[in-house]
């Protein structure tokens, strides 16, 4: 093999593949590893997940631990969030950037008092661990913690469903994280999720996560959830996928995700990119991710290119069909002065013009639980 060839890499398996395969899981490559894609169906899978509860395997995500004096500022340098304010127990939506101020990964950040979690994107958690290494102070110590697997149960009867194995678990409300014991596993716990339903995702040893995923789907209310639906649940929900909606030539401005910029960030500055991504808050972003209605039953997906009159102006991201609207649906990028929802756009599919209208995000109302009894 000449030196310049690329070595192929193995695609690896999650700790639960043969519990995937046992429950009929169709597996497909993804992220570098084997996930399975869908169980009963696409369709079924994500009604059932809007409707009941639906548990994913998500432990191909990174599992990130930073600690040492100064963690939080340090943090800072690299986001733009407001990591110093965030309380223990409390968890926050941020984004990796890069000098640009292009978004690297989006990621969640959890104060969990004696250090601070961070769950990054699959795909690029290697890419993400060597970012951190090289950019953080040496006294920061930064923990992959490849011994844990990450399921995440989504829908309105997931509380139900969980406090029966974690009764304290319902006491959480949404972006607020905590430790907790099963069987006598150390395990944690955050309300929050990728659909855009009420859910939590359980941080929890390899060596149970087989038998947390049994008695889960022990109950009446679970169902064990694909890739396919998983998907499609987040684009209702108006959520971006890394390496599709963001990438490193996107800054959160032009990505709709100015709220990750938090107030005492936006008046100090700071983070990589300020200056260009504060510009954009002062002055506009030249384009926006925004929600696409499809006029008619073609799906348009990722890669269509966007149409004013004969004039190319943006394309699609992220698109497919969507079960709980019952119409396709798409995001993407078209300049700021198009962004405005009504807005009559085309999309291109297979030669032919598809007409679109840009929409507000989501397609379907978020169920977070923000408080008690909300």
């Amino acid at each position: 093999m000449h030196e310049d060839d690329e070595i192929p890499i193995e695609t690896a398996t999650l700790p639960l593949d043969a519990w995937h395969r046992a429950k009929g899981g169709r597996m497909v490559a993804f992220a570098g590893y084997w996930m399975p894609i869908q169980y009963d169906g696409i369709m079924a899978e994500h009604l059932w997940t809007r409707e009941n509860a639906g548990l994913f395997d998500v432990s191909h995500m990174g599992q990130l631990a930073l600690s040492g004096e100064g963690v939080a500022k340090a943090l800072e340098t690299l986001v733009p969030g407001d990591i110093s304010a965030l309380k223990p127990g409390r968890m926050r939506y941020s984004l990796l950037l890069n000098d640009e101020g292009g978004v690297l990964d989006d990621l969640m950040i959890t104060n969990e008092g004696d250090q601070f979690g961070i769950v990054v994107n699959g795909a690029v958690k290697w890419d993400d661990i060597a970012h951190l290494r090289e950019h953080l102070p040496d006294d920061i110590t930064l923990n992959h913690n490849e011994d844990y697997g990450l399921l995440a149960l989504q829908g309105p009867k997931a509380v139900t469903a969980l406090a029966r194995l974690v009764p304290e678990a319902a006491d959480l409300v949404f972006m607020q994280a905590m430790p907790a014991t099963w069987n006598g596993h150390a395990i944690a716990i955050s309300r929050s999720g990728y659909t855009g339903e009420d859910g939590f995702e359980i941080s929890l040893p390899n060596d149970a996560l087989e038998s947390f995923a049994d008695a889960l789907c022990a109950m009446e209310e679970v169902k064990p959830i694909g890739l396919g639906a998983r998907d499609s649940l987040r684009l209702e929900a108006g959520l971006p996928l890394y390496g599709h909606d963001l990438d490193e030539s996107i800054d959160p401005v032009e990505a709709d995700l100015a709220f990750a910029i938090s107030k005492r960030r936006r008046e100090e500055g700071g983070f990589p990119g300020a200056a260009r991504i504060l510009g954009h808050l002062a002055d506009g972003s030249p384009r926006k991710r925004v929600g696409l209605v499809i006029d008619g039953k073609l799906p348009v997906r990722e890669g269509a290119k966007l149409f004013d009159g004969n004039t190319e102006i943006g394309v699609v991201t992220s698109g497919g069909f969507a079960p709980s609207v019952g119409a396709p649906i798409a995001m993407g990028y078209v300049p700021t002065g198009l962004s405005e929802p009504g807005t009559a756009v085309a999309a291109e599919v297979r030669g032919k013009r598809v007409a679109c209208t840009v929409t507000a995000m989501p397609f379907i109302p978020h169920r977070y639980v923000r408080k008690q009894g909300a």
